[in-house]
């Protein structure tokens, strides 16, 4: 029976280019779509853009832009990723689109006409330097509860706390240095408390639509009170879903200056993103929707369970609308043990990843390989990667057909075949009799059970192979049939193994229906025999990785010390005398770039006006850079803070008034002491310790702030 499948990935925010975390969802995403698609359902896999949000109003406004144009430029580096990493969306969509502003408004009508939407006073930090309300992640100041200085409104990085922005001791605006004041506004709530929405959640989170551990989780969030049975009546807080001007969002209707919460509008973006996609294909919105075949499914990340859990259902099931009927929750993605960090060398550029030349298809083997239907983690290891894609996916499945191709061609014009043998037949019904559960594997999402499956399969393949030595039958005129039977099992055996693995290795699945010259490959495929069929002839499908390649994919920054993952999976050039070769200043010469590739970085002559200690840290100096940025909102100079490890080198009064060289297009990057807006570079030994020591870069005389270094 034909499945009608409605499938999304959360929507990513438009501040940024896409991290590898979101390509592992979109891997994961696509292979079960590509899997639905192959087993004949119909499938409408959307996504957008997440666009509104103060943070991307304030990004706007610092780079000069407005939001819609800020967003539309982070939407146009979107291709690259998607079309790199095989990622089938059939539409990407905004948030910011007409569609989603009537959707959003007509959903919140339904809510009020349902009486589910509250007004009342709310009393909030407000920048009265900037005119506006602070969200928590813009306000700073000191930890209630260990003092920490520098942590955000909503909670504490050194000690974990949670706590309200108005519990913060000393806060102050991250937008302006200005102290903010408490001041009210009339805000607008979804009444989550109300009796209907918690009989209709409390049921509906623990009926089997949610991973067990899921549901675990969210029923934890449900205050009960005792009764007399045991249990105790469930309740839920209400959700604030407004925020004021200045805001770029959605307007609520009948609320001048008032508009909603990023994350009421954000999931609606699904529903928009179908339409438009919908409308452009011609087929009705609202028929389809209401079709009760139709299943709603969303693949998300653990962080963001409460959203899709909770407050998305409750939206759709109050205004009148269809509820998911699955959302599908993954883990993180960490490398070598530990959380990802460009600082430490464990960080993973999805754009470096293609531009090094590095196969998607690895990249997806490898994270398919790992991936199941549980809410874990997810491990990048560069020893282990290099070792499944060369041994299971090189070794094991494309050399079945490297070991066979060439005899086809050379002695039987590669025709394939009709017979296969005794053993070739039972060799293949074997094989097909495990695809229902390799597709019950791939459709429950256990993606590393149906591999390990379908490897264990190629290893019968190639003990078929060893048995019948094709080499040996070769040098035997007489045994022609027999070599041309064993070829062709192998041949068969290897088309058998791809439609398995074709929801994860797209590209190279194209490859090999050009080398078979035949149709794409569908699931029945499996099952059906080529008969007398004439192949192509054989070229390479796919190379092994260099582990020095891959080491290339963890750049780090100056100072920065290299993680032991990339330093066990990359192998040194040797001098004459049998020890690593070493360039000078001790590392060798990094790997050649383009003008075009120097351009990128933004080099600037920066005086540095103040220069200080960085209480916690023996490594860090704080410096106050004038980049010859003007002025800012104050008439002040603006300044830009920069964390630079060189306090064992340099005291602070050596620096001041000093110009020197820094890379002003870095993204700022959050420490534990603060952000820090850009590199001062220095020059030193690979080894800092070493002589002659560690030099911070000064011009000539005659530089001024501002210059740019060409």
């Amino acid at each position: 029976m034909n499945r009608k499948l409605f499938v999304t990935t959360a929507l990513p925010y438009a501040n940024g280019p896409f991290h590898i975390g979101h390509v592992m969802e979109y891997i994961q995403a696509d292979t079960w779509v590509r899997l639905q698609r192959m087993l004949g359902h119909e499938v409408h896999f959307v996504c957008a853009d997440d666009a509104h949000g103060a943070p991307i109003m304030i990004a706007a406004e610092k780079a000069g832009q407005t939001p819609q144009d800020f967003v539309a430029g982070v939407a146009a580096g979107r291709k690259p990723y998607l079309d790199g990493f095989h990622i089938a969306f059939d539409h990407w969509h905004s948030t910011d689109a007409p569609e989603n502003h009537a959707l959003a408004q007509d959903i919140y009508r339904a809510l009020r006409a349902n009486g589910l939407i509250d007004q009342r006073p709310v009393e909030q930090f407000f920048d009265p330097q900037k005119g506006m309300f602070l969200p928590d992640r813009f306000i700073k100041g000191e930890c209630p509860n260990c003092g920490a200085k520098d942590q955000y409104g909503d909670n504490c990085e050194n000690c974990g706390a949670v706590y309200a922005p108005t519990d913060l001791l000393n806060p102050v605006s991250a937008l302006t240095g200005a102290t903010p004041v408490l001041k009210t506004s009339e805000h607008f709530f979804f009444k989550l408390s109300d009796p209907r929405c918690v009989a209709f959640l409390d049921e509906w989170t623990q009926d089997g639509r949610l991973q067990p551990e899921v549901a675990n989780k969210v029923r934890e969030w449900f205050k009960r009170k005792p009764d007399e049975n045991g249990d105790g009546q469930a309740s839920l807080a209400d959700w604030d879903i407004s925020r004021d001007a200045p805001y770029f969002g959605i307007e609520i209707p009948d609320a001048p200056g008032k508009y909603f919460y990023v994350w009421l509008d954000a999931p609606v973006g699904y529903l928009a993103a179908l339409k438009a996609w919908l409308d452009k294909i011609g087929v009705d919105f609202d028929g389809y929707l209401a079709d009760p075949a139709v299943e709603q499914v969303h693949f998300i990340g653990k962080d963001i369970v409460t959203f899709h859990t909770l407050f998305w259902p409750a939206m759709l099931k109050f205004s009148g609308r269809k509820t998911p009927d699955r959302i599908y929750v993954h883990g993180h993605l960490t490398v070598s043990g530990t959380k990802m960090s460009k600082s430490r060398g464990t960080g993973i550029s999805p754009l470096r990843y293609l531009e090094l030349g590095l196969d998607a298809d690895w990249l997806r083997y490898y994270m398919a390989a790992k991936l199941n239907a549980r809410v874990e983690d997810l491990d990048f290891n560069p020893e282990d990667f290099v070792a499944r894609v060369n041994s299971d996916l090189v070794g094991k499945f494309i050399n079945i057909a490297s070991r066979a191709a060439g005899f086809l061609s050379k002695r039987f014009r590669c025709r394939l075949s009709s017979d296969l043998g005794v053993e070739g037949r039972a060799l293949l019904d074997g094989l097909r009799a495990h695809g229902e559960s390799v597709r019950n594997h791939l459709d429950e999402r256990e993606f590393g059970k149906a591999l390990r499956e379908v490897m264990l399969l190629a290893d019968r393949v190639n003990a078929y192979v060893d048995q019948h030595k094709p080499w040996e039958l070769a040098k035997r005129p007489d045994m022609d049939a027999a070599l041309h039977d064993v070829c062709s099992v192998c041949i068969e055996a290897f088309r058998v193994l791809m439609v398995y693995l074709k929801p994860v290795l797209p590209a190279l699945a194209l490859k090999v229906e050009a080398f078979l010259q035949i149709q794409p490959l569908q699931w029945a495929d499996a099952q059906r025999s080529l008969g007398a069929h004439t192949i192509g002839e054989y070229g390479h499908l796919m190379q092994r990785v260099d582990p020095a390649k891959l080491a290339a994919l963890f750049e780090l920054p100056a100072g920065g010390e290299a993680p032991a993952a990339v330093a066990q999976s990359s192998t040194p050039a040797m001098g004459p005398s049998g020890t690593p070769a070493m360039g000078p200043g001790g590392e060798a010469i990094a790997t050649e770039i383009t003008i075009t590739d120097f351009a990128k970085v933004d080099l600037r002559i920066a005086r540095i006006v103040a220069a200080q200690a960085v209480q916690g840290s023996k490594k860090l100096l704080c410096l106050t850079l004038d980049v010859g940025e003007g002025l800012d909102a104050r008439g002040q100079p603006r300044h830009r803070n920069v964390f630079s490890g060189i306090a064992a080198h340099y005291t602070p009064e050596q620096l001041v008034g000093k110009l020197t060289v820094m890379v002003a297009n870095l993204a700022p990057r959050k420490m534990k002491f603060g952000i820090s807006e850009g590199m001062v570079l220095a020059a030193s030994h690979a080894d800092e310790k070493a002589e002659p020591g560690v030099f911070v870069l000064e011009p000539f005389a005659g530089a001024e702030p501002g210059l740019r270094v060409r």
